[in-house]
Parts: C-alpha cells; structure tokens; sequence
C-alpha cells in the first residue's frame, strides 16, 4: 500500500456531504444538489447494526427511529475492484446508493458474505474533528473549499465552533473562503492522523463501517472501510429528485425560430439604428473578406530564420501607441487569473453569496443542464434575499446551447424548457434577452458584483465551463470594474424595451464611479460593429513584437492574423501557438488542423493541447490580453467581444507561469502536418464565413 491509497478512512471520514467517483466502465454520474429543500421534514438518522460485503452486492441492517429495516445494493458495476486489486491509483471515495430498503429480513445471505466492524457516531466525529482541526480556520468567519472530482464543498466551524459542511453554493454569505484544498493536499495530510487514531483505540480490522449520524435526502449515513484494498465507500440515501418542465424535444427548435423572427421583426423597429447599422458593417466586411483574401503562399520559397536575440517592444512607447490606436488612456485595477473552472466557480459562487446589493451578470451561454441550474437556483436565491440580480443572455447563444448535450450530463438531468423562464420563476431576477439581427451575438462574459468585483474571461454558464473544459477568467478590481459595469449598463438599456433610445440615454447619462482607487494599467478592448479594437490592437502587437509571441485560442480562422504571425516569425520573432485539435464545433474544427499545417509550414510552433482548450489568452513581448474573443472573424470584426490587456510586469509573469509555460509542457508539440483532405480545403472556406 502507498502512503497515499492508505489514507482512505481520513478522506472519508471528513466528509458529511456528498462526494462521488464511479468507475470508468459507467458513464460519470455527477451528485444532485445536496442540501434539504424548505418544506422537508427533519428525519431520523440511521444507525446500522451490522453490515456486510459479498463478491457482488453490500447489505446493511439499520435502525430509522424505532424500526429496524434492511437494505443493500450492488457495488460490483460501480468499483474498479480489479484496477484496486492490481495496485492501480485510488481516486475515490465511491458512493453507492441505497438501491433497496425493506421491512422484513433477507431469506438468506450468500456465504461469501464478509462483516465489518461498527464504529459509532462518535468515532466518526473525533476523527473528524482532528483532521479539521489542522486546516480549518475557527473564529473568523471563514472556512475552506474541499475540491472533489465531482463538486466542491465549504467546510467550517460556526461561532459556536460547530462543525459544518455543505456544498459551496449553499454557503453562509457572512463566511468567506479562506483557502481551497484538493483531496490529495488531503490525503498527505490525514496519513499520520489516521494511523494514530487507530493505534489509539487498539482497531486492527481491516473492514470497518462508520456509522456517520447524517440524515436526510442525498444524505450519507454509513462508510464502509476495506484497508486492505484498500478502498471507502460511502452509501447514499436517494433524493426527491427535481424535474423542470422540459416541454416537448421541438421546444429549443422553436424557441430559436421565434428568437431570430423577432430579432429581425420587433428588434429591429426597437432598434433601427444599430440594427441597420450592424448589416452594414456585417455586409462591408463580408466583400472585403472575399474579395481581398490574405494569403501566405508569397512566403512559400524563403527559409524560415532562426529566432531572433532581439529585446522585447519597449512597454512605454507600447502602451503609448495604444493609446493612438484606440483613442484613449488605459484604466486601472488589479488582476487575478482563475485558471478553469474550479477555481473560478468557486470565487465566483463565494462572491455571489457574499454579494451585499447587486450581481450584474452578462453571459453568452446559460445553459439548462445541472450545473448551470445550480447556479440559476442560487441567483434565484440571493435575489429573493434583497440582492439586486440582474442577468442579461445572448438570445441566440443561450436558446441553442440547451440543444446541445454534455456527454457527462447525467443521464436523469431533464433541464427547464426555457431558461428565461425558469431565472424569472419564483424569483426577482431581471432577465433580458439580447438580440441577434443579421444572427450577430453579444459574447461578451462579464459578472460584478457590488459594482466592486468583476470576472471576465472566456467561460460561460455551463457544466462543461465547471468540469470538462481548459478556460480562464479573470477577477478584477479598481477603476476597471467602473467600466465594465459601463459596459453592462448600455448593454442592459439596448436589450430593454426602449432599446436604441434606452443605449443612448445611458450613454448621455453619468458614468458610474463605485469601484476602490486602486491597481495598475489595464486597458478594455472591444470588438463593436464599427470597431475591431481586439483585432487591430493584436494585429498592431503582432507587428511590432521582437522577441516572442504566444498565442492560446480555440478557434483559428482568420487567415490575416495567420498571415501576421507568419511574418513576425520570419523576421525571427519566437511564436508558438497552443490549440486544442477537437473543438465543440464539429467538422468546422478541421480548420484548425489545416490552420495547423500553415503555422508548422512557415516555422510556428504549435502545440496541441489534450483536450478541450477554451482560453484565449495571447502575450507579445510582455503584452498581455485576455478575454472572450476567438481569433476568427466573428470575434475579431462582428460580435460584441471584451477583452482586458496590460503591460503590468507582474501581472503578465503570473499568466506567462501559469497558463502559458504549463499547457507548453502539457501539450504534444507538432512534429509533421496533418493528413489533409479534399473536403477539409472546402470547409475551411465555408468556415472562414460562418465561425
């Protein structure tokens, strides 16, 4: 046995709410929220009399009040016995449901049954206690996240120093998030606590069950411990269950046809100016982008140099040309990546139950699936408790993502129908809709909270954002957070009821001024109809770097800024490029392979990413910028996109670290090129118009 796989008891036996990993021959089955619903009743807890495991199946003998009831389920189809047996690495605890309870007896156990050795209430709480009492913070109103494989939970002492543990969207909003701990940081520390608690009370078995106290729906009243394997295995009692209307499979097709009908009907006599105003400026640029294409095929006969020894751009002269380019001075604030989604799920969920007035939030996707209905039911929440909640969706974006299915979603997830519908059910939420004429979007991503926090970045409402896929975000504070929630502000006026004349009184009126006086240079850049800042500022970047340039995005489709890097390299500028191979966009995604291809031909490094990337992030020779936008012509020239960039040595070090040098050694540098197709050819033209 490692040290690590030793510490399962420890692991386990911290834990009063749920915490799940199957095995891989079943689909992953991500836990129900955890947690009593108001109207339910406080039930007994269960206490088990005896226990036992056979080859195939569990069985428990428990008290619920005064009746004494049996139960059990099989636990074969859901542990890796085999991979543990073989020395293979434990990533659990497991949870096993408790798939049957009964009144009468078992009419016969099998003979291959093993028993367990009970220990009661209190040993699970003095166990618990003292692994606790090592990292939990007491009398300050903080506690910490434990991150499990499927869910992340707020564990702390009340001021009663009572201990307490629920899942992080569940929080107390008078407690703050002191650190976040993984299970193996865990792990490392339970070992020599476990060890002694046993020596301590003479416990030389090897199968134990832990009689836990925990009552109630997705409650987890038993622990079964085999040391030997070794292996925890918690039993769970079921739930309710929830289910949302979910209307007919037709519902999201028609929901999008009369979304697109009424943006082009009603949405354009609410906002005739800048609804004409976007064809013109969608129109102009799909005859510029056909009838001027960039190619690289003029670099095809000149060798590739060596990389330059040159110095960077200089920041000063840098900053000061942007300052031409875009019309105006840089804000300020200060910067903190959040690098996937655990890490910012679990800031932004404890900014939103510490929120003390408003949560403004502008999003691309809010999606119906499980993970994202969490997020809606705590919105719901705090605006039920006097917190001003606004959210403001891409029409489009958010009415197809419920079309589209995770395939880690729970087989038993039935989303709502309609998310608007279901933000606005039960709740003071304000909810609107922005339209898409001409089937632009606004994919703008922002969160503020108070008008003193703000997230940006590249990650939507969604469980893939919190589970599967590679993104960043960015929490912001300072002068910056002023113009964000500007930007929020006009955009919220455009989608309402007065629409062009609601942007243009907000944009008449006084800007706000709520956020602290503090931080660095950081400068917003958009992508509007009429202004391809993004584009022209990278593009700008791209030309004048010296020295190095690197690159992280999901999408390359735009073949002028392909043709940039191309020449940057061939003056001898270092560029190196992080992609993810698949994309969510289906066949489209061969682009990136043939994007690829050219990038490799003309002496780019690309790096492949092993799975799905979603970031984009770039840095030109300490430049950085960051945000929501892809680099393909959608982003760079027709939606509404936001990214933030600085020049901030710290700052710019601190992304380089831990995006950039990180996904370089964890992705596969390209060798050779891609097999190339035919069809491949023909679809990279059709993509350069629609993605």
């Amino acid at each position: 046995m490692t040290a690590r796989s030793q510490l399962l008891l420890p692991l386990a036996s911290m834990l009063t709410v749920l915490a799940a990993c199957v095995s891989e021959s079943e689909p992953l089955e991500y836990p129900t929220l955890v947690g009593r619903f108001a109207d339910e009743a406080e039930p007994p807890p269960l206490i088990a009399e005896e226990a036992w495991l056979s080859d195939t199946d569990f069985y428990v003998r428990f008290r619920r009040g005064d009746d004494t009831r049996y139960g059990g389920g099989n636990w074969a189809r859901r542990i890796p016995i085999l991979e543990l047996s073989a020395g293979g690495q434990y990533d659990g605890p497991y949870l096993l449901p408790l798939q049957y309870e009964q009144d009468e007896a078992w009419d016969d156990l099998p003979e291959d049954r093993v028993p367990a050795r009970l220990l009661g209430v209190a040993d699970w709480h003095a166990m618990r206690a003292r692994l606790f009492d090592a990292i939990l913070p007491r009398g300050e109103k903080s506690g910490i996240v434990l991150h499990f494989n499927v869910d992340d939970y707020f564990l702390y002492y009340d001021d009663n120093g009572d201990f307490h543990a629920t899942v992080i969207d569940a929080k107390p909003g008078d407690y703050a998030v002191a650190r976040r701990v993984t299970m193996s940081e865990l792990v490392d520390l339970g070992l020599p606590l476990l060890e002694a608690f046993l020596a301590e009370r003479g416990i030389e078995d090897r199968r134990i069950a832990f009689n836990t106290g925990d009552s109630g729906y997705y409650s987890l009243p038993f622990l079964y411990v085999n040391r030997d394997l070794p292996i925890a295995v918690f039993v769970r009692m079921p739930g309710p269950g929830r289910r949302f209307s979910a209307g007919p499979a037709s519902a999201p097709y028609v929901q999008t046809a009369g979304h697109v009908a009424g943006s082009h009907t009603a949405g354009i006599v609410f906002r005739p100016v800048s609804s004409i105003y976007r064809l013109l400026f969608v129109t102009s640029d799909t005859v510029a982008e056909t009838v001027a294409p960039t190619s690289l095929h003029e670099f095809s006969n000149e060798p590739v140099p060596p990389v330059s020894s040159l110095p960077g751009m200089d920041p000063g002269a840098w900053e000061a040309r942007l300052d031409e380019l875009t019309g105006r001075q840089s804000s300020r604030g200060t910067m903190r990546f959040l690098v996937d989604g655990q890490a910012f799920f679990t800031r932004f969920i404890d900014a939103v139950t510490r929120a003390e007035s408003s949560i403004s939030l502008r999003t691309y996707i809010f999606d119906n699936d499980d993970y994202a209905v969490r997020i809606g039911e705590l919105l719901k929440r705090r605006s039920n408790e006097g917190i001003d909640v606004r959210i403001l969706l891409d029409g489009l974006g958010t009415i197809v993502s419920t079309i589209e299915k995770q395939p880690t979603l729970p087989k038993n997830h039935r989303g709502p129908s309609s998310v608007r519908r279901f933000l606005e059910r039960d709740s003071g939420i304000d909810v609107r809709q922005a339209i898409n004429p001409w089937l632009t979007g606004d994919h703008v991503k922002t969160a503020i909270i108070d008008e003193k926090l703000a997230f940006t970045g590249g990650m939507n409402i969604a469980r893939e954002y919190r589970y599967d896929w590679h993104d960043l975000m960015t929490e912001l504070r300072g002068p910056i957070v002023d113009v964000l929630q500007y930007e929020f502000e006009k955009a919220w006026a455009h989608a309402g009821l007065f629409g062009d004349l609601g942007y243009a009184a907000v944009r008449l009126g006084p800007k706000p001024d709520s956020a602290d006086d503090i931080g660095y240079p950081i400068r917003p850049l958009f992508t509007r109809a009429d202004d391809h800042e993004i584009f022209r500022a990278q593009r700008e970047a791209i030309r004048n770097a010296q020295r190095y340039i690197y690159v992280q995005n999901a999408y390359f489709t735009d073949d002028a800024m392909l043709y940039e890097l191309a020449k940057a390299r061939r003056r001898g500028v270092d560029v190196r490029v992080i992609m993810p191979l698949v994309t969510d966009r289906g066949p489209i995604t061969r682009n990136n392979a043939l994007a690829a291809n050219a990038m490799l031909e003309h002496g780019i490094r690309v790096y492949i990413y092993p799975g799905m990337s979603h970031i984009k992030a770039a840095i030109f020779d300490g430049w950085a910028c960051i945000g929501s936008a892809n680099w393909d012509r959608w982003s760079f020239r027709i939606n509404k996109e936001l990214n933030i960039a600085t020049s901030h040595p710290a700052a710019v070090a601190d992304l380089e670290r831990r995006v950039f040098k990180a996904d370089f050694s964890n992705s596969v540098e390209l060798a050779e090129p891609f097999p190339e197709r035919w069809t491949d050819h023909l679809i990279e033209v059709v993509g350069d118009y629609i993605f």
